[in-house]
C-alpha cells in the first residue's frame, strides 16, 4: 500500500512548483520506494522568503475569526482523512500504525487548540500613573505578529510537530516557511495541502523539501526571517544559534530523560509506563525514557519485571495492528545505537536483554551497571535502549539525573508527596511527571527544557507568545495650562 501526496511539489508563495532534482522517500522497514519529493535549492528558499514578505501583510490583516475558521477547517479535513494521514506517517517513518493514529489525533487537537488560542491573544493596561509626574498618562500593550517564521521539523513526529509550528503561526498572524525532515516530508506536505484546501491564503504558508546541508543556512541566516522554530539535535541547534544572529529562537534539542522509582512506588504502574516511555516510536522520542534510577529496596523486583515486560514487546511489521514497535528511521541510525550499546558492554555494562539488530530494526534493549562516562550515560540515545541503575535514595537519584547536559522532562514514581515535591524542586528539567514516565505531554502545556535541551517553550499558547512581540501604547492626556 502506497500513501501518495498529490501533487508532489513544494508550495512557494502560493504556487506549487517542481524542482530539477528529486528526493526518494523510502519505507525504513524494507527500503521500498513510497514517493518522491523535490530537492529544493537555495534559490527556491530565497523565492519563498521573498513571497513571504507579502504573506506577512496578508497574515497580519486576517481577522481573528478567519484564522479560527481556517484552523478548524484544516482540523476537519484531517479528521475526514485520518487513515490516509496515519498510513503516511507509518509508511515514511518509524511509528506503528497504532502510534500513527495517535499522532493524527494529536495533530487535530493541536490545530483546534490553536484556533481557540487565536481568540485569546490579549494585551493589558499599564498604570503609567504609578510614577510621579504621569498622572495624565494612560495606556496599554498589545501583541503583534513577529513576521516570517522559519520552521525546521524532525522525522519522529512528522505531522504533529509541524502542526505545533504552523498552527500557532497562523493563529498569531504570521507567515511561515516549513522545512520538514528530508526522510519524512510526505506528512508535512499533506498538512500544507489541508491548510490550502481550508482557505488559508497560500502566500502565508510555504513548504520547501530538501537537504538541510544545502538550504538550511538560507532558512536561518536571511535577515527577513524574524523567528526560528527548530526541533532537532543539540549539535544542529548550536550551529543554528551561531549562524543566525539576533533573531527570536525556540529550540527543542532532545534529552536523556531520567525516571526515578522509589521504594513506595506502585511498581506495576512504574514498569508499564516506563516500558512504553522507553520504546514508543522505537525510542526515537525526545521525551523517551533512557535512564531509570531505582531505590535499592525494590531494585531487583523492578529490574526483573521491566525486563520481563520488555521481552513481551512485539517488534515487527509497522502496519500490523499487533505490532508494538517497528524499525528505527534507517539502518544507519540502528547501527549507531548498536555501536553505542556494544561500546557500553565493552566498558563493563551488563546487557539484560536485547542488543540485536536486523537492518533498521533494533530490539528493545536493557542495560545495567553502565559506566558514567559512556555515551549512553551522557548523550541522547534516540533509540530503544534504557538503563536501570540502583540508587540509595532520592537524593542520589536526583544528583545522577542532573549529571548530564540535558533537562527536558523527568518522571518520578512515589506515594510520598514530600518526596515528590523534593524532586519537583531539585530536578533540573522543564517538566516533572509524578507517577508517570518522562514520556508524557499534552499539546497545550508549555513544553521545553533547560541546559542542552533547548531554549523557549512550545505548546500552542506558549509558541504564540514566542511568535509575537509586545507594542506599548501611551496617551498623554495632559492639556497645556491645565
Amino acid at each position: 500500500m502506497t500513501a501518495k501526496t498529490t501533487p508532489r511539489r513544494i508550495l512557494i508563495g502560493g504556487k506549487w512548483v517542481t524542482c530539477d532534482r528529486i528526493i526518494e522517500v523510502t519505507d525504513p522497514q524494507d527500503n521500498s520506494l513510497i514517493d518522491t519529493v523535490p530537492a529544493a535549492t537555495v534559490d527556491d528558499v530565497l523565492e519563498a522568503i521573498e513571497k513571504a514578505r507579502s504573506g506577512v501583510r496578508i497574515a497580519a490583516e486576517m481577522p481573528v475569526h478567519q484564522r479560527i475558521s481556517v484552523l478548524n477547517r484544516t482540523a476537519d479535513i484531517i479528521e475526514n482523512k485520518k487513515e490516509l494521514y496515519a498510513t503516511t506517517i507509518a509508511r515514511e517513518g518509524s511509528k506503528t500504525i497504532r502510534e500513527a493514529r495517535k499522532e493524527v489525533a494529536r495533530c487535530i487537537q493541536t490545530l483546534r487548540v490553536s484556533a481557540e488560542e487565536a481568540r485569546r491573544i490579549n494585551g493589558e493596561t499599564i498604570a503609567f500613573d504609578q510614577m510621579p509626574g504621569n498622572d495624565k498618562r494612560i495606556g496599554y500593550y498589545y501583541y503583534f505578529p513577529i513576521g516570517i517564521v522559519s520552521a525546521i521539523t524532525p522525522f519522529n513526529d512528522p505531522l504533529n510537530l509541524v502542526a505545533h509550528k504552523v498552527g500557532p503561526a497562523i493563529a498569531s498572524g504570521n507567515a511561515i516557511i516549513v522545512k520538514p525532515a528530508t526522510v519524512t516530508p510526505l506528512s508535512a506536505l499533506l498538512l500544507v495541502e489541508a491548510f490550502i484546501e481550508a482557505g488559508l491564503p497560500p502566500e502565508v504558508l510555504s513548504i520547501v523539501t530538501g537537504y538541510g546541508s544545502e538550504i538550511g543556512d538560507a532558512l536561518v541566516t536571511h535577515p527577513d526571517i524574524r523567528k526560528i522554530s527548530f526541533t532537532g539535535g543539540l549539535a544542529a541547534g548550536t550551529e543554528i544559534s551561531r549562524k543566525a544572529g539576533p533573531k527570536r529562537m525556540s529550540m527543542e534539542l532532545g534529552s536523556n530523560s531520567p525516571v526515578i522509582v522509589l521504594e513506595d512506588a506502585d511498581l506495576d504502574q512504574a514498569v508499564e509506563a516506563s516500558v512504553s516511555g522507553a520504546y514508543s516510536a522505537a525510542g526515537q522520542n525526545c521525551l523517551g525514557v533512557q535512564r531509570i534510577y531505582v531505590e535499592e529496596a525494590v531494585f531487583e523486583t523492578f529490574r526483573d519485571r521491566f525486563v520481563e515486560k520488555t521481552l513481551q514487546y512485539r517488534v515487527g511489521d509497522k502496519m500490523s495492528e499487533d505490532t508494538d514497535m517497528g524499525p528505527m528511521i534507517n539502518e544507519k541510525e540502528a547501527k549507531r545505537v548498536e555501536s553505542w550499546v556494544n561500546d557500553a558492554v565493552k566498558e563493563g555494562a551488563s546487557l539484560l536483554c536485547g542488543g540485536q539488530r536486523n537492518g533498521a530494526f533494533y530490539m528493545p534493549t536493557v542495560l545495567t551497571n553502565l559506566p558514567e562516562h559512556c555515551k549512553l550515560s551522557q548523550e541522547e540515545a534516540f533509540g530503544p535502549v534504557v538503563t536501570i541503575e540502583k540508587v540509595s535514595g532520592l537524593q542520589e537519584a536526583i544528583e545522577k539525573s542532573n549529571s548530564v547536559n540535558y533537562g527536558l522532562q523527568a518522571g518520578i514514581f512515589t506515594r510520598n508527596i514530600h518526596q515528590a515535591f523534593h524532586a519537583i524542586h531539585d530536578l533540573e528539567v522543564g517538566g516533572v511527571m509524578i507517577n508517570d514516565s518522562s514520556d508524557f505531554r499534552i499539546d497545550s502545556m508549555p513544553f521545553g527544557g533547560v541546559k542542552g535541551s533547548g531554549v523557549g517553550r512550545e505548546g500552542v499558547r506558549y509558541a504564540i507568545e514566542e511568535m509575537t512581540e509586545k507594542k506599548v501604547v501611551c496617551f498623554n492626556l495632559a492639556q497645556p495650562g491645565m
